[in-house]
């Protein structure tokens, strides 16, 4: 997609951090590399280097994870200061008051299907199908911005760059990064996250809960197995896994609050071989999402014992293995707001819309259990395009016009960040 013109939307205030077109354009061609060759989660050793390279042509100094992927940055900071990183202290130093800047690096186990895109993945079956490439260009060149600022005595206070691995891999890359102290020193943090349903030149913003909590169930039924001609005399287990996909979200909607959202997806469910063999052995596998978080505390409890009632009753062996996954992105009020006038700064009070609660779930929400953040929807649609390039889709793709909205959306809230 054509890069768009700096001068097409002018800075509403003085504000210094604007994107130049020479570094947009690099930025661009940085995004279409990542986009060419994606990276599960905790595989991402190339889309690291590549970060760690570009920052460190910058004169800065990231710092990798212990994992291996993934990688820190602070700008502003003293270089050799690096207390904190590598321990278990997330925001226990909030002296520093650092604005973080968080993106994830990860891409999905799905082919890309953008035939006629020349930035298409080169590798089969992995594709950047989240806008995961995208919100690792915006924190990378929100943050070759921000350097050239602290070099002319404009930054502030501290900025620290989160490039996280495996946002894809429940629970999350975000878990361990806190555990690596990428916290510690910071007062708040913010993100993005790409959404098709936006124009691009525009956020969407929402106090309180703005994704829900995500987890995995995994169910096993076991019986006896026998011959189709008599099901009375055995375990009918495809009855009973059938059983199961229907009537457990039905009784789970009885024993919780309906106003929870609490939704549970089945995306696979495989049993036996042949026509008249009843099988000794099914398999379900699903999510579970949730639009509350006290209601998703209570989530595992509630639906385990109603897939021992369902199997029970067809009398079916159950083995369950509930992964719990991520809790709901609930946007603290102060930074939300800080993300508005950011956003405001640059484009106008137009260029921000409120937004819904997505079923989405999204590991920032563990940053958030430990210092407040937000995160802003950043619009990726090309305005008046009528096909929706849906996530985790082979064909999704962006507005790359939206890079310069979240570099200079992130360079704003750097520069209007009280600290504490």
């Amino acid at each position: 997609m054509s890069p768009e013109s700096e001068a097409d939307h002018p800075a509403e205030t003085a504000l210094p951090g604007t994107l130049p077109e020479a570094l947009f354009a690099e930025l661009v061609a940085f995004r279409r590399d990542l986009h060419m060759h994606p990276e599960l989660g905790n595989q991402e050793f190339r889309t690291t280097a590549a970060i760690k390279e570009r920052l460190e042509k910058a004169g800065l100094k990231p710092r990798v994870l212990p994992s291996g992927t993934g990688l820190v940055c602070d700008i502003g900071r003293d270089a050799g200061d690096d207390a904190g990183i590598g321990e278990d202290t997330a925001g226990a130093d909030a002296a520093h008051g650092m604005l973080a800047l968080r993106a994830d690096i990860d891409a999905l186990p799905i082919p890309d299907t953008k035939s006629e895109s020349p930035y298409r993945s080169t590798v089969p079956d992995r594709a950047h199908a989240c806008g995961h490439d995208v919100h690792t260009t915006v924190v990378l060149g929100a943050g070759l911005v921000l350097a050239e600022l602290h070099r002319a005595g404009l930054l502030p206070r501290p900025v620290r760059l989160i490039f996280q691995p495996a946002e894809e891999v429940l629970p999350g890359g975000a878990a361990e990064a806190i555990k690596a102290g990428v916290l510690s020193g910071v007062s708040r943090i913010i993100a993005v996250h790409c959404d098709p349903r936006v124009d691009a030149g525009m956020i969407g913003l929402r106090q309180g809960a703005i994704t829900s909590a995500c987890d995995r169930l995994e169910v096993s039924l076991d019986g006896p197995g026998g011959h189709s001609a008599r099901p009375h005399l055995t375990t009918d287990l495809v009855t009973a896994a059938a059983r199961v996909v229907t009537d457990v979200p039905a009784l789970v909607g009885r024993r919780i609050d309906t106003r929870a959202g609490l939704a549970i997806t089945w995306g696979r469910i495989e049993s036996g071989h042949a026509p008249n063999v009843i099988p000794q052995h099914a398999e379900l596998a699903g999510t579970v999402r949730c639009l509350d978080i006290n209601a998703w505390r209570h989530a595992p409890d509630i639906v385990v014992a109603a897939i021992d009632e369902v199997a029970n009753l067809h009398k079916a062996k159950s083995e369950i293995n509930y992964v719990r996954g991520v809790p709901p992105v609930v946007n603290e009020p102060v930074v939300t707001e800080l993300l508005r006038e950011a956003m405001t700064a640059r484009r106008g009070e137009a260029s921000v819309e409120g937004t819904e609660q997505s079923l989405g779930g999204e590991d920032f929400s563990w940053y958030l259990e430990q210092v407040p953040g937000a995160m802003a929807r950043l619009g990726v649609r090309t305005p008046g395009e009528r096909t929706l390039r849906d996530l985790h889709q082979g064909d999704f793709d962006a507005d790359e016009s939206a890079i310069r909205v979240g570099v200079e959306l992130f360079t704003a809230a750097a520069l209007l960040h009280p600290g504490h």
